[in-house]
């Protein structure tokens, strides 16, 4: 008789031979989004500058090796403020992706569970803001927030939420509406469960596969929709290092110094591509697929 052999060695050995098992593209994410996160959580101590450090070199100096992404006109080192702008961005997608992840799963389950009038009135409200453009229904919540507002970071984080809750929404709804369906969920039901206990218990575990896949999905375009608010003047405000906010700092000097807007250009688009490397590889895994036309 052959015993299993248990303890934390023979975790790491499953643990290495998933990884090895999981798709290219879920380890090529994996691997963009793990160095994003040790710079974000680390960049600020070994930074050769400060976010706002003025005389670092000669303003508009270009490339090199004291500053590889230049120097932007007020003498500030580009590559140190990406760095310390690291997890600005990083903490408002994916704080906003999260509360929008946890409004819409509430709204779509409740939705699927009790169906009848209150699931078409939530639907009519939903396909409301789900027809309004992304950065139009965002721009148009910064705007009722009004101008002292501006710049917050928790304003932007709700925006995110926002934008995506009623997306996420109708995810949710559609797995309720597989799952209520279930042996299990009718024996809740006879037991008496209150429509809460039933969403907690039976619902939401069965369709966190799908939430999951969801959340990831929508922290990759995350990026993107704060950094389109931060170019348009409507994000956070200056000196804040945020990707989007430098680009528009920075856009005018495009054709004298052009390494002062691909540095956090580029930095940007390499979040946002191992995001979406490491959501397909997800999806892969848990047998789903990733519908990129609705972002």
């Amino acid at each position: 008789m052959v015993l299993a052999v248990t303890g934390p060695a023979s975790r790491w050995r499953r643990a290495l031979l998933a990884w090895r098992r999981s798709p290219v593209s879920f380890r090529a994410g994996a691997a963009l989004l793990l160095v994003h996160a040790i710079v974000a959580a680390t960049g600020p101590f070994w930074a050769p500058y400060g976010l706002s450090q003025m005389g670092t070199g000669a303003p508009l100096a270009g490339m090199s090796w004291s500053h590889p992404f230049g120097v932007d006109q007020l003498g500030r080192d580009i590559f140190s403020r990406v760095v310390h702008g690291g997890h600005i961005v990083l903490l408002l997608s994916l704080s906003g992706t999260f509360l929008g992840l946890v409004v819409g799963a509430v709204i779509g389950l409740l939705s699927g569970y009790v169906r009848g009038w209150i699931d078409e009135a939530l639907q009519r409200v939903l396909e409301a803001l789900i027809s309004i453009p992304f950065l139009v229904l965002a721009l148009i919540a910064i705007a009722a927030a009004g101008p002292e507002l501006s710049g917050n970071p928790l304003l932007v984080i709700l925006v995110v939420a926002l934008v995506y809750a009623p997306r996420i929404a109708r995810i949710a709804r559609a797995a309720a509406l597989d799952i209520v369906t279930r042996d299990f969920v009718t024996v809740a039901r006879l037991r008496g469960e209150s429509a809460w206990s039933v969403m907690r218990r039976e619902l939401l575990p069965n369709a966190s596969g799908v939430l999951l896949v969801e959340f990831a999905l929508r922290a990759g375009y995350a990026p993107v929709l704060i950094g389109s608010l931060g170019f348009l003047g409507f994000g956070m405000r200056p000196p804040t290092p945020e990707w989007g906010l430098m680009i528009s700092e920075n856009r005018a000097l495009i054709i004298v110094s052009p390494i002062t807007v691909l540095g956090p250009g580029l930095t940007l688009a390499s979040l946002v591509v191992g995001l979406n490397l490491f959501t397909e590889g997800l999806a892969r895994i848990l047998g789903r697929t990733v519908r990129r036309a609705d972002k």
